[in-house]
């Protein structure tokens, strides 16, 4: 830490502001930003070295405290147009954020606040000044585990009540974190993608209906449909399968989401299978992914330090590509469990693990990584493209 020189002309440790109390008892002190408060989760690593707005907010992260791997996170500040929850009620999928050097002034023609002040309006507890490389080696050796993380500019802390609170955390094993970030009623989106000096497009003539089931979906996935020529209507994770099929869709789609998916599952999946009976194209990304494979009778596992980041390589076994993936999940499909219909289409190349199928007897595939995100920066925006030909060969074979 940094010194200040105390009254008497000596030297000494500023007291620190805020600090990470692990379930095991570590305690890692540094300084706080953000809001001020206490926040509990799931601590991960991200390796990505750029988007830690679209990071923040994105839903995926409910009931987790997110560790930067790369140190100058805050430095083009924070803006309106980058946030990916769409829903208000859920203001930030995070929990906390554990940066390594301390926030430094904007400098970005976008910036329209600090992100210190940005934190705060979230409601967003940060810490800086910590070992973040430490951090994530022991992640890596023992596994993503619970935190509180707490910030009080007084630097009083009841560390041993930090710690009981870190130990008795629940396991994110049987979570279901969907009802966090999932939109309480139907909407339409018609927003589409970012062009620089021009802003977001407006959707123009629609060819095709899609339904999207929010999970927890990001706000850059709905804008890639809107491209792609869909009219998006976004439902809850709640919504039956009866409302769904009475909107006509002519594609249906899976969003990503936070939590087990498993728990998940229990009322996501009876209404996936009906989806699948009517043979109506489905297309889903993580959680949608899971929710897919779950539906046909996989199984999915706990990972143990899971893949967050913008730099996955993974391999699309139908075309031989590899491409540069954005990830963001702490569970994954075992493809040990795959029925027999349902093909693995792609793999990641760090780890071998499932990163997608595509059903045989069904109008539908999936994918584990995130391809709206454009680490790539457009490697995998084929992927609408294919959802949309889907779509339009279901509706030849229909009217044939």
């Amino acid at each position: 830490m940094l010194q200040d020189k105390d009254t008497a002309g000596g030297w000494e440790e500023p007291r620190a502001t805020a600090v990470l109390v692990l379930q095991d008892g570590t305690v890692l002190e540094g300084f706080g930003i953000g809001a001020v408060g206490e926040a509990t989760g799931e601590v991960c690593f991200n390796t990505a070295m750029t988007g830690y707005q679209e990071i923040l907010t994105d839903p995926s992260y409910a009931g987790q405290i997110i560790t930067f791997t790369f140190p100058h996170i805050g430095n083009v500040g924070a803006n309106e147009e980058d946030i990916e929850s769409v829903n208000a009620a859920s203001s930030s999928g995070v929990r906390g954020a554990i940066l390594a050097a301390s926030v430094t002034d904007p400098s970005n023609w976008r910036a329209s606040r600090h992100l210190d002040a940005w934190l705060k309006s979230r409601g967003i507890v940060g810490l800086t000044g910590i070992d973040t490389r430490a951090l994530t080696a022991l992640i890596r050796e023992k596994g993503m585990p619970n935190a509180v993380i707490a910030h009080d500019p007084s630097g009083m802390f009841d560390l041993e009540a930090l710690k009981a609170r870190a130990a008795a955390l629940p396991s994110m094993d049987g979570l279901d974190l969907v009802p966090m970030v999932t939109s309480s009623q139907r909407f339409d989106w018609e927003e589409g993608t970012w062009t620089l000096g021009q802003g977001f497009e407006k959707q123009g003539d629609a060819k095709y209906h899609v339904v999207a089931i929010d999970y927890g979906v990001k706000r850059n996935i709905l804008r890639l449909l809107a491209r792609a020529g869909c009219k998006v209507t976004v439902v809850p994770a709640t919504a039956s399968a009866e409302d769904i099929l009475a909107l006509k869709p002519d594609g249906v789609f899976l969003s990503n989401g936070p939590g087990d998916p498993a728990a998940t599952g229990e009322y996501a999946v009876p209404v996936i299978r009906k989806v699948l009976e009517e043979k109506i194209p489905t297309f889903g990304i993580c959680l949608g992914h899971q929710m897919l494979s779950l539906a046909v009778g996989g199984k999915t596992r706990k990972m143990h330090q899971g893949h967050h980041g913008a730099n996955h390589p993974v391999k699309d076994k139908t075309t031989g590509k590899v491409e540069i993936t954005s990830m963001n999940h702490g569970f994954a499909v075992d493809p040990e469990t795959l029925p027999a219909n349902a093909v693995e289409t792609h793999v990641s190349l760090f780890d071998g693990s499932n990163c997608g199928i595509a059903l045989t007897d069904r109008p539908a595939f999936s994918v584990q990584y995130h391809p709206e995100a454009s680490p790539g920066p457009q490697d995998s925006h084929y992927l609408f493209d294919r959802f949309v030909k889907l779509i339009e060969e279901e509706k030849a074979r229909r009217h044939a």
